[in-house]
């Protein structure tokens, strides 16, 4: 997606910090997005695909190893549970999150008509993708 203008305000991601979801809550081959701001009336991401169990660097806990379809400089990271939302499957853990995300930031880019990246994550030189919340000793 093209990259948009930052608003003077991005709210925070209380949610995700906090979201309480297990390495087992994924399996190989689940497409998943990682959800990363807001475009129109719609939260927008990265849709990937699960390809393997691998440790998260930065926060030292398990992680899944995700593959892009659409290649590029990153076209494999690591990403932690939290991070994932099920697009393959309607699951009740990943719908209640993703409810819980749009009615915390709809209502704040009401007004917006374009793409909005709210700045949560970055990519280690790793390829670990790491949550602004979870940045720690500057891995």
């Amino acid at each position: 997606m093209p990259e948009a203008a930052r608003p003077p305000y991005v709210p925070a991601d209380v949610l995700t910090p906090d979201r309480d979801i297990t390495h087992f809550h994924f399996r190989p081959g689940d497409q998943v997005v990682i959800l990363k701001g807001v475009a129109g009336r719609e939260l927008w991401g990265d849709a990937m695909t699960v390809v393997t169990p691998s440790w998260h660097t930065p926060t030292d806990e398990d992680g899944w190893r995700l593959r892009d379809p659409n290649g590029g400089q990153q076209t494999f990271i690591t990403a932690h549970p939290r991070y994932m939302v099920h697009l393959s499957k309607r699951c009740p853990d990943c719908l209640i999150y993703l409810r819980a995300l749009e009615d915390y930031l709809l209502p704040k880019f009401a007004d917006a008509h374009t793409e909005i990246d709210c700045g949560w994550y970055s990519t280690t030189a790793l390829n670990q993708l790491v949550h602004i919340a979870d940045v720690r000793g500057g891995r």
